[in-house]
């Protein structure tokens, strides 16, 4: 189960509420290939001067991919589940190798096999015919919680119910309607007639226990902001008189939405994981993290901003940089750029990389101590084609996340030497904007006398076995090193993933010269 720490007004307005907590073009998801990513080949290359070649992966890991957009995640017994819009799903034993359960929010599906009829009043109030993110929970009484919503789409007018199963593959039961959202002129929840800069699109919910054995459920897109509230562990129903519940940022139409609750019991902090941006490939759509102490917040970013000011300009639409500012950017689109020298077989070698990563969830083990991010993504040149990834995550000397570049192959952190780092790395910044624009890659040199060379100068240090302190263009950055496995140059490389107290992620990919 989801463990007790989840280690885990105008109309013109509205119509640009065509939120991103849902891949809107397509109402069943089809892919599910096994290394099927295939790139268009980018003119140039970038060049470097002392390319040192990495060490080839003894049994390269095998992916079989999924595409279920929204994915939120549950292990039961040794399986992961994830759960996306749709009514997709889909599961695996080793987060690598996923086996699609069924999507589509037609009759049939074996999540809610009469789902039209079952779930008929929210799709009604909705006006849709699909549902969006969902998620799963197991309460006391070992049963499956499915926390779904639907959303009209280009308003918020949505609803959010729950229903019940036995097995985590359902078939799941309705309990009912437990929130409504886009009532235009009429009362809302709180005891005020709706406003959609203030009160919630309810959507996107992720229902978590605290350290403490509290339930809750945290939710929002858009709107009036993301919201969370408390609810009864023993029913999964909100506990009475709360409204909408208590607001945690957003407001005004604010372009962000997903959120993700994750407690680490190494830091002591809850980790309200969000997306910013639109979802489609040209939305901009890219991964933030605040904490706090509490898991109703206040929660802070890496300078301290407290995230409640994290919302648009009133009487604005998508006021993209009055809250860009806000939040630790773990990543955003990027492409790590084929060099001189590399192997270029594999069909997607020279333009890999993700485009509006976003709407992850995120997984604690407490036997291993490993964090694990659960995300869609787009592709560069692969329109709004979308993939499940999964990438580790750590934690850093502050208590940040930073995610490593590449997607989680069976890796673990490892002791390293300077002699294991030394040498040409393709080099990302993924900034602080919301922005559809690529971030390519450029090459870095890691010398062994510690300077930083090429297209970024500044300084590095291995800090005990794996730490990373870089320091590049007078700002200093705090992460991990890693050794891992390269899809797109089907190797092992050694990387870097680090955070400035600014809040921007900085990535590194070791350059892997063919083997001659």
């Amino acid at each position: 189960m989801k463990k007790s720490i989840k280690l885990a007004a105008a109309a013109v307005l509205t119509v640009a509420m065509l939120s991103a907590c849902s891949d809107s073009s397509t109402n069943k998801d089809t892919t599910n290939n096994t290394n099927t990513q295939t790139e268009n080949q980018a003119d140039n290359t970038n060049e470097t001067t002392s390319q040192t070649s990495d060490v080839p992966a003894a049994e390269a890991p095998v992916f079989e991919n999924v595409s279920v957009h929204d994915p939120s995640v549950i292990k039961v017994d040794d399986t992961f589940y994830i759960f996306g819009s749709h009514l997709a799903a889909a599961k695996s034993t080793d987060l690598m190798k996923w086996t699609l359960i069924d999507s589509g929010v037609a009759d049939g599906n074996v999540l809610i096999p009469n789902v039209t009829e079952e779930l008929k009043e929210t799709l009604d109030w909705a006006e849709s015919d699909t549902l969006w993110a969902p998620d799963v929970i197991q309460l006391a009484d070992g049963k499956f919680y499915m926390y779904y919503n639907a959303c009209k789409g280009d308003s918020p007018r949505s609803a959010l119910g729950v229903a019940v199963a036995d097995k985590p593959e359902g078939p799941y039961k309705d309990l009912g309607i437990i929130l409504k959202s886009g009532q235009w002129g009429e009362i809302s929840p709180d005891g005020t007639v709706y406003d959609a800069t203030v009160h919630p699109n309810v959507v996107d919910p992720d229902v978590f226990f605290d350290k403490d054995g509290k339930l809750w459920m945290v939710y929002g897109s858009y709107s009036g902001g993301i919201f969370i509230m408390q609810m009864d562990p023993k029913t999964g129903m909100p506990l009475p008189d709360q409204g909408y519940g208590k607001k945690l940022l957003g407001g005004n139409h604010s372009r962000i939405e997903g959120p993700y609750m994750l407690y680490s019991p190494q830091t002591d902090y809850y980790y309200l994981f969000l997306s910013y941006g639109g979802l489609d490939a040209n939305g901009g759509y890219n991964i933030r993290a605040a904490r706090s102490k509490n898991p109703d917040g206040p929660f802070v970013d890496s300078e301290g901003q407290d995230m409640i000011d994290a919302m648009g300009t009133p009487g604005t639409l998508f006021d993209d940089p009055s809250y860009a500012p806000y939040g630790v950017k773990l990543m955003g689109n990027f492409t790590f750029d084929s060099v001189d020298g590399e192997p270029t077989g594999n069909p997607y070698a020279i333009d890999y990389g993700y485009v509006s990563p976003g709407h992850n969830s995120a997984y604690y083990d407490e036997k291993t101590g490993q964090y694990y991010l659960i995300f869609h993504t787009r592709f560069p040149s692969r329109g709004e084609a979308h993939e499940v990834r999964v990438h580790q995550m750590f934690m850093n000397a502050d208590g940040w996340p930073v995610v490593a570049p590449h997607r989680y192959g069976g890796e673990t952190i490892g002791k390293y030497a300077t002699s294991d780092i030394v040498g040409d790395y393709k080099y990302v910044n993924h900034g602080h904007d919301i922005t559809a624009d690529i971030v390519r890659s450029s090459v870095i040199t890691l010398s062994e006398d510690g300077k930083v060379s090429g297209a970024a100068t500044g300084t590095w240090k291995l800090d005990g076995d794996h730490n990373a302190v870089i320091s590049i263009d007078g700002v200093d950055y705090k992460g991990v090193f890693l050794r891992e496995y390269d899809e797109s140059m089907e190797t092992q490389v050694m990387t870097f993933s680090a955070l400035s107290d600014k809040g921007v992620t900085i990535w590194g990919s070791h350059v892997a010269l063919e083997k001659k």
